[in-house]
């Protein structure tokens, strides 16, 4: 049998790990630094504030950050509203839920913390839905919909047709006129960010986009033709801006809260281009993304898009793999947990560099 080659890892050109001595940090910077020289999850947060600081330092490299999971009920809107503020993010693809109860916060609205002795059905009917450990009031949510009745009222969309992007926009555009408060939008629309809502339909905004639509109609007609209304809007002007915008980047980064809808939407643009030269001929890029980051608990091994590796997104065309300088950082944690932390270190950095 052949002897084992006894190796020094320093000859070898290893990375030596670093003990995490807290004494001496004075920084978020310097501590999640020092996480990436440890291992496991802390060493992931530590790439991923290597990769967002590339991204923010690359001015050809277009950010898209991709929300799901009740991180605005959660109380992290402020953090998506400085990302934006600060220029860190182009675009956003969003559940229409989180952009939702960010919308109520926008207007006044306040969540609760769900107290478990309470029953759920004692909840619904004192009006409160609960969210997880919190509540959303269903008065939030009325003021919503009157928000979205009062737009629908007053504005028309670009081309005749409402997109969730258009509609986004417009309701950024009203938020800033109110002055009620901060929120998403309204940072998004004064900063020129599209928000796009792809699965539009699972929100409490197109519930209320429907009714009013509804509530058009001749209302002494029988259910069933009111049923049939059908508010003026098209999914495909959403994909449509957003290939543009894509086709247009130099380079591509994403950062990920959870996973889902707006992921997956967000990265199709690549399998997209594809199809079209394969189909019909005609070429228009082949976008990849170069940077990514994703904040979320749930492994591959439950099989949900959500825990979909980058490597496995490689094999369909939608990041650089990389040999080809990819470079991506997958944290396996609750978003509420190290997202504040990875933030508050790279608006931290970012503000170092600027003094």
């Amino acid at each position: 049998m052949k002897r084992k080659e006894l190796h020094s890892g320093e000859n070898d050109g290893l990375h030596p790990l670093e003990s995490l001595d807290l004494s001496k940090v004075d920084s978020f910077v310097e501590l999640v630094q020092a996480m990436g020289k440890t291992a496991f999850g802390g060493r992931t947060l530590g790439e991923a504030f290597d990769i967002w600081m590339t991204m923010a330092r690359d001015p050809d490299c277009t950010v898209v950050l991709t929300l799901s999971g009740a991180m605005t009920v959660a109380q992290q809107g402020a953090i998506i509203c400085e990302m934006i503020d600060r220029g860190l993010v182009h675009a956003i693809v969003s559940t229409g839920a989180l952009i939702c109860h960010g919308l109520t916060q926008s207007l006044g609205g306040v969540h609760y913390r769900s107290d478990s002795s309470i029953d759920d059905k004692r909840l619904f009917e004192k009006g409160y839905n609960r969210v997880f450990d919190t509540l959303e009031q269903e008065l939030n949510l009325v003021d919503v919909e009157q928000l979205v009745e009062d737009v629908l009222n007053d504005e028309s969309p670009d081309g005749k047709i409402w997109s969730s992007a258009g509609f986004c926009r417009v309701l950024g555009r009203r938020l800033e006129k109110i002055d009620s408060g901060a929120g998403i939008l309204r940072s998004a629309w004064r900063r020129d960010v599209p928000v796009f809502i792809p699965a539009f339909t699972d929100s409490e905004i197109a519930l209320a986009f429907y009714v009013f639509a509804m509530g058009q109609m001749d209302l002494s007609r029988g259910e069933a033709d009111l049923l049939k209304a059908l508010p003026s809007y098209n999914p495909f002007l959403d994909l449509q801006e957003y290939a543009r915008l894509v086709s247009r980047a130099d380079r591509l980064g994403i950062f990920t809260i959870g996973g889902g809808v707006p992921r997956n939407w967000a990265q199709q643009v690549a399998p997209l281009f594809d199809v079209i030269k394969s189909r019909i001929g005609r070429h228009f890029g082949e976008p990849r993304f170069s940077y990514g980051i994703r904040i979320c608990p749930e492994p591959a091994h439950f099989g949900g898009l959500s825990g979909c590796t980058y490597s496995e997104g490689v094999s369909w065309g939608k990041f650089l793999p990389p040999e080809e300088g990819g470079r991506f950082a997958e944290v396996f944690a609750d978003a509420t947990l190290v997202w504040p932390l990875l933030m508050k270190a790279v608006f931290e950095a970012l503000d170092k560099e600027e003094d």
